[in-house]
């Protein structure tokens, strides 16, 4: 997951010559569902399906789902691994660890079933007032099954499958948007584009434009797009004119070189990352508090929503704000986590740009130091729903 740069000059960039802002469109499904202020949005990967042993946090549908709206939240971005549903909706599933280091998914063999169960969880969703959103990290099964996806084209019949399982089950009205991919075009996540595809190339523009073409003509009633971590200094060179909105991942990390100071590179099976994060990360952010925030705070108002007014675009983020990784451990404490995701909470808000707002990247069950301060989470919440659009 190397996929942070440090973006000073490209955002001292951003800030020469800003395009005078626009109300805020909210197409298709988005429109639908949002109708006052943002969402409270959360981001529950493919976690929601993997992590379901006991204790994991999700083996309980109903009881994550009750403590989440408890917290305020009303919209949950979800993986709906439509590779695997293309390749049989109801077959069992043998998928390998992404890692071992992170809470996110299972850190060792899993085995899934993506349907009923996608429709009996969004079906779940629907009776608490949460809408979903479709995304995937395309996880890798023991037949590696993603390398199926060969083409555009073969992105779109994946999705289309996975929406048409839906459709089946009478659930699309409960869907907020699609997301064609996570993090486009990470080779992490896309292992079936070209090595070294850029989202400025033609190329790249291709791998976008024509599967959402070819859903927009099937289900035109939905709202779609790409999710985007990387490329941010070439903003103003890419083409993003085929998607609905932007769903931009941003880490007070992207904006300045915290991990490079703390020696955190992103391990995925060893712990050196965590030992780092231990010896070095709070007590540098506490050396410097203002200093790092407002790196956060530049990236948002500079970077992220200068691009939504350009593109006359409106924002969603459900991956944000602090530190990219983190998690429960010994010596790491959640204080000062949550002391930068208020920070970029209250910097989105104020720029009118945002359709969804998360509070974090770590605002699920298994995540117990964050989850069980339900009083941030009310107060977050709140902050988010009770913003203006436009």
């Amino acid at each position: 997951m190397r996929r942070r740069t440090f973006l000073s000059s490209a955002i001292a960039l951003a800030g020469a010559g800003r395009a005078v802002p626009s109300p805020l469109p909210l197409p298709k499904s988005l429109g639908r569902h949002i109708r006052s202020g943002p969402l409270a949005i959360t981001m529950w990967d493919f976690s929601w399906l993997e992590r379901r042993w006991p204790g994991a946090g999700y083996e309980d549908w109903d009881l994550a789902l009750d403590e989440l709206r408890e917290r305020g939240y009303n919209a949950v971005r979800i993986d709906a691994y439509p590779h695997l549903i293309a390749g049989g909706a109801d077959r069992v599933w043998t998928l390998l660890p992404e890692w071992n280091q992170q809470d996110w998914g299972a850190p060792a063999k899993c085995r899934v079933r993506v349907q009923p169960e996608l429709n009996r969880f969004i079906g779940k969703c629907a009776e608490r007032g949460i809408v979903v959103a479709l995304s995937t990290w395309f996880r890798q099964d023991a037949g590696n099954q993603r390398l199926k996806i060969a083409s555009p084209r073969d992105l779109g019949l994946v999705w289309k499958a996975a929406l048409d399982s839906i459709r089946a089950a009478d659930l699309l009205g409960n869907i907020l948007y699609v997301d064609l991919c996570n993090e486009f075009p990470l080779q992490v996540w896309a292992p079936f584009t070209p090595k070294g595809l850029l989202r400025a190339s033609p190329e790249g523009v291709r791998w976008m434009a024509e599967p959402i073409a070819m859903l927009r003509e099937a289900y035109p009633e939905l709202a779609y797009t790409f999710s985007f971590t990387t490329e941010y200094e070439t903003w103003r060179k890419q083409d993003v004119s085929m998607l609905d909105f932007l769903e931009l991942h941003l880490w007070m990390t992207h904006f300045s070189d915290f991990y490079q100071r703390v020696g955190y590179n992103y391990e995925r099976f060893e712990s050196k990352g965590y030992e780092n994060l231990v010896e070095k990360a709070e007590a540098l952010y506490r050396s410097r508090p203002d200093y790092w925030k407002k790196r956060l705070e530049d990236g948002i108002r500079t970077l992220a929503a200068e691009w939504s007014v350009a593109s006359g675009k409106p924002l969603i983020t459900t991956e944000c704000w602090s530190l990219v990784d983190y998690k429960d451990w010994p010596l790491l404490n959640w204080d000062w986590i949550k002391e930068l995701c208020e920070t970029g909470v209250r910097a989105a808000v104020e720029t009118g740009r945002w359709a969804a707002i998360a509070t974090s990247n770590f605002c699920g069950p298994q995540f117990r130091g964050m989850w069980r301060d339900v009083a941030w989470h009310r107060k977050m919440t709140s902050v988010i729903q009770s913003a203006r659009l436009g």
